[in-house]
């Protein structure tokens, strides 16, 4: 058996992108480790996430990453996070979801199926993280 526990990610400024994740996203902060001027170790992870990123310096530029955050709510982290001053995208949702060939329509999916419905948002960096919905439960 094999899980992903890490997943490097690039950035132009530590210090800057330790801010966004922890302080705007919401990431919780693991380690910060510096022993010498020249070594050191930034990781994060998010709530309930088995799998953390490594902030790294990038060398030859930064912001190619693409990653994915599930959640059970979209539209409530889509607030939380505009309210924490990250600019998230519109909501789409997969359009025709049962015969789905890449197309969207704007807003949740209706019916709120699992991995039906996104929105996207930038780090400092143009790292780009999707937001998808699984296990919604109408409250």
């Amino acid at each position: 058996m094999l899980s992903l526990e890490v997943v490097l990610l690039a950035v132009s400024n530590v210090d800057r992108s330790l801010a966004f994740y922890k302080d705007q996203v919401g990431f919780n902060l693991d380690v910060d480790y510096r022993p010498t001027d020249d070594f050191r170790v930034v990781q994060l992870t998010p709530p309930g996430s088995a799998c953390s990123i490594h902030l790294v310096p990038a060398v030859g530029g930064a912001g190619g990453g693409k990653f994915f955050l599930v959640t059970d709510n979209l539209a409530a982290e889509r607030e939380r996070l505009l309210q924490c001053g990250v600019p998230v995208s519109a909501c789409t949702h997969k359009d025709p979801a049962a015969t789905w060939a890449g197309g969207f329509a704007p807003g949740l999916d209706p019916q709120r199926r699992d991995y039906a419905s996104f929105a996207e948002f930038a780090d400092v960096d143009g790292n780009r993280w999707i937001l998808q919905e699984r296990g919604y439960r109408a409250s």
